[in-house]
């Protein structure tokens, strides 16, 4: 069943999520009674009638019984829900004496207590009830209708058949009175009224067994309030409930029941399933124009709506651009709904100047441009030494005036590459390779032709003036006619020169710079008339790196006119002239 919770099958453990099943007491036909707790999970236990809806007729069964209950206004009814998958009543117990008990008791009737039971008899037979379809309670004289038990509708004579027994036994314990001459005449009233009420009452059970029926139209797809009057017009009764579709329009009827064409008799109820979303958030399209703005209204589910163009002067907003949108930004919306805006028609004619943005973050420098009345269009990134997203360059330039309205094109620093300034110092050559020199061998000082070390050579007078003694001829001694020199050792081979390191020719005439001492050169240039707008900074390069000598100036005040530095530099210099921080030329010193 729907609506209520089971651990296995015929076996519920809650209903509808909120009432906790004790036992179950009864059960006929699609109708079962249960004992349940409070909602709460405190209090009296109560009972609650669950109604099995499968087929149409099961479902018009109930309503006509939930009519009757209200009609009648039982005392111990708490509660009665009727909605798509969850039909039943909720009873709760009242305090008083069963009329079952208190027939049976012998007990005289007080007149009060049998008036009651007896109108009450009537209201039931009204709705096609007898008294035993209830459980009747009575306190202080009065009887309350405990429970109602769901039933067929019954005839007038098969409810008067069922009524009587109850009324006779409620009667027969009544003490009759002597009448007076002519107090029939007081019964006639009561008799006529209850001729009348008899009458209404059949012609009310007539309708009732035999309403009128019609077919109930299909409604899906219509706007909520449209369909409502439509099916209310056809005579029937028409309730709301929420869900959500999303290739529905919001507000329009997703699901209905009955189904449309089904045979429903006239002022039965109708349920009609409303789309209603969640909301979404409005995205903000002020300052976008209508192209820009189509982009955010899809991502979110929306439409643009009306369109209303007004003079944008008082708000200094350019021409096309959005000045103000309903809903505002960041409100909550419907998907599907349309969002109407407001579109600048330009300003009128009007000037105005935009401040030096170079220095200023991107952001800033677009907040001061709006503030003026002029829109950052363009902008391109250039490497600089200076923080990222910095602005270097602007168009307009600094203080010049223009027409509101007007395009500002911004030049941003980007991360700029800086190569090494010297060159890296070179690798060490390694010495050549030198072989060792051969060990020359000891003179003999026997051989002939060979001195030693202070001996005269032959033929040269001694030192001291005395003749050189004779030497006599060894068995060794080579044969007359022969050589008596001895053959030359083999020569060594001279060590080859170390290369040394190659130097790069100088030109004649080129003076080459000491890099270690600092000398004095001039910068002598004269920039061009026609110089290009931009920024120029004069910097010089020698080998102690770059270093600049004159900050950024405008072309306009360059231009034309001659630039003379003395500057003390080391090692070979040149000067560097940069426009908003790219080479523009380079000048020799003199």
């Amino acid at each position: 069943m729907t609506g209520v919770d089971t651990k296995q099958a015929g076996t519920p453990q809650i209903i509808d999520g909120k009432y906790p099943v004790v036992r179950e007491l009864s059960r006929e036909g699609n109708v079962t009674l249960y004992e349940v707790q409070s909602a709460q999970g405190q209090g009296t236990p109560r009972q609650v009638a669950w109604f099995d809806i499968a087929t149409p007729a099961d479902r018009q069964s109930f309503h006509a019984y939930r009519t009757a209950l209200r009609a009648v206004a039982p005392a111990g009814l708490s509660d009665v829900v009727a909605r798509p998958g969850a039909y039943y009543a909720v009873w709760q117990p009242l305090s008083g004496t069963p009329l079952a008990e208190l027939l049976s008791s012998g007990v005289k009737k007080r007149q009060e207590t049998i008036d009651a039971v007896e109108a009450l008899a009537a209201k039931l037979a009204d709705h096609g009830f007898a008294l035993e379809d209830a459980d009747i309670v009575v306190s202080a004289e009065q009887p309350s209708v405990a429970y109602l038990r769901p039933t067929a509708p019954r005839s007038a004579p098969d409810l008067a058949a069922r009524n009587a027994p109850i009324l006779g036994a409620l009667r027969g314990g009544r003490v009759r009175r002597k009448r007076q001459p002519g107090a029939w005449l007081t019964f006639v009233p009561g008799l006529l009224l209850l001729a009348g009420a008899g009458w209404l009452g059949a012609q009310a059970a007539q309708i009732y067994l035999n309403p009128p029926v019609a077919e109930v139209a299909r409604v899906i797809g219509s706007e909520a309030a449209n369909a409502a009057g439509q099916l209310t017009r056809a005579g029937f009764r028409v309730e709301y409930t929420y869900g959500e579709s999303a290739g529905a329009a919001v507000g329009a009827v997703i699901r209905q029941e009955p189904d449309g064409g089904t045979a429903l008799p006239i002022g039965r109820l109708v349920v009609l399933t409303v789309n209603k979303p969640q909301p979404l958030v409005v995205p903000k399209l002020e300052d976008l124009t209508l192209a820009q703005a189509q982009a955010p209204l899809k991502d979110n589910a929306l439409k643009l709506g009306k369109v209303v163009r007004v003079d944008g002067t008082a708000s200094k907003t350019p021409e096309g651009r959005i000045i103000a949108q309903i809903p505002p930004p960041g409100s909550s919306s419907q998907r599907g709904q349309p969002i109407q805006v407001v579109v600048s028609t330009g300003i009128r004619g009007e000037e105005t100047w935009i401040a030096d943005l170079r220095g200023m973050t991107f952001e800033q420098a677009r907040e001061h441009a709006r503030a003026a009345g002029l829109v950052v269009t363009t902008w391109t990134k250039q490497p600089s030494d200076r923080l990222p997203n910095t602005v270097l360059a602007q168009e307009p330039a600094p203080f010049e005036r223009v027409t509101v309205g007007s395009p500002v094109k911004l030049v941003l620093a980007a991360v700029k590459y800086s190569p090494p300034t010297a060159p890296a110092a070179p690798l060490p050559i390694p010495p050549p390779y030198v072989p060792p020199q051969p060990v020359q061998p000891a003179p003999d000082p026997a051989a002939p032709g060979q001195t030693t070390p202070g001996q005269p050579a032959p033929g040269q007078p001694s030192p001291e003036g005395t003749a050189p003694e004779q030497t006599l001829p060894t068995q060794n001694a080579p044969a007359p006619g022969t050589s008596s020199e001895v053959p030359a050792a083999p020569p060594t081979p001279e060590p080859a020169p170390a290369a040394e390191p190659s130097v790069p020719e100088v030109p004649e005439g080129a003076v080459v710079a000491d890099p270690s001492q600092t000398r004095q050169v001039n910068l002598n240039y004269t920039f061009p008339s026609d110089l290009p707008a931009g920024t120029y900074t004069i910097s010089v390069l020698d080998a102690d790196g770059e270093r600049e000598i004159m900050p950024g100036v405008d072309a306009a005040q360059v231009a034309g006119r001659l630039a003379q530095a003395p500057q003390a530099v080391r090692g070979d210099a040149v000067f560097i002239i940069r426009r908003d921080g790219n080479e523009y030329t380079r000048v020799s010193p003199q």
